[in-house]
């Protein structure tokens, strides 16, 4: 029974994260070849609709995991701001390790205490922002708090000008596709 119920997490945790992995290729893609004044991350929306479906376990192991892709990413693909999320890159410390994985994870387990709080349309739609701010607040908190020093420029504008744009953007989309995806999935888990 045990055997079955691992086998069953590991299937639901492989295929958010396969997904998870598309997200991020294909936005990453699109944001490079337009020249978009906004660029939004949506790779958080699985983590966040498995967490409500699922539960906090399997939200924030696919929170953790995509802490990991950003530090993967940033160590790779490195630019300006890439040191706030690896700290293999010149600038990078420990406190990046916290940035890029604390407020991923932390995503895999607000949507779902939002959800069973309501149980209803407001609270899918107040997980799906909620969750969205999640990262945003605590990505945007941590690099006031343990990299003030360091940025060279104006660090209240920078994060007012992330805050403006694409923590807007992220949020509504979050909330949207949330409300859509949530019901179906539990509907087929219900079978």
């Amino acid at each position: 029974m045990n055997t079955n119920r691992s086998s069953s997490r590991l299937a639901v945790v492989t295929m958010f994260f396969a997904t998870m992995l598309v997200l991020h290729l294909t936005t990453s893609v699109l944001f490079n070849v337009l020249p978009l004044p906004i660029k939004p991350t949506i790779i958080h929306i699985p983590v966040i609709v498995a967490s409500i479906v699922y539960g906090p376990k399997i939200g924030l192991t696919l929170g953790f995991l995509m802490g990991i892709i950003s530090v993967i990413h940033n160590t790779i693909f490195q630019i300006p701001t890439s040191y706030l999320f690896s700290p293999f890159v010149q600038g990078g410390n420990a406190y990046s390790l916290i940035i890029a994985l604390v407020p991923r994870t932390l995503i895999g387990i607000t949507p779902y205490f939002i959800y069973k709080l309501f149980k209803n349309r407001t609270g899918l739609v107040l997980s799906g922002a909620l969750g969205s701010m999640t990262n945003t607040i605590f990505v945007l908190g941590g690099i006031f708090i343990l990299f003030a020093q360091v940025y060279s420029g104006d660090i209240k504008a920078m994060l007012a000008t992330v805050f403006g744009a694409n923590a807007l953007a992220e949020m509504v989309i979050s909330a949207i596709l949330t409300t859509a995806i949530v019901p179906v999935l539990l509907k087929l888990k219900a079978r």
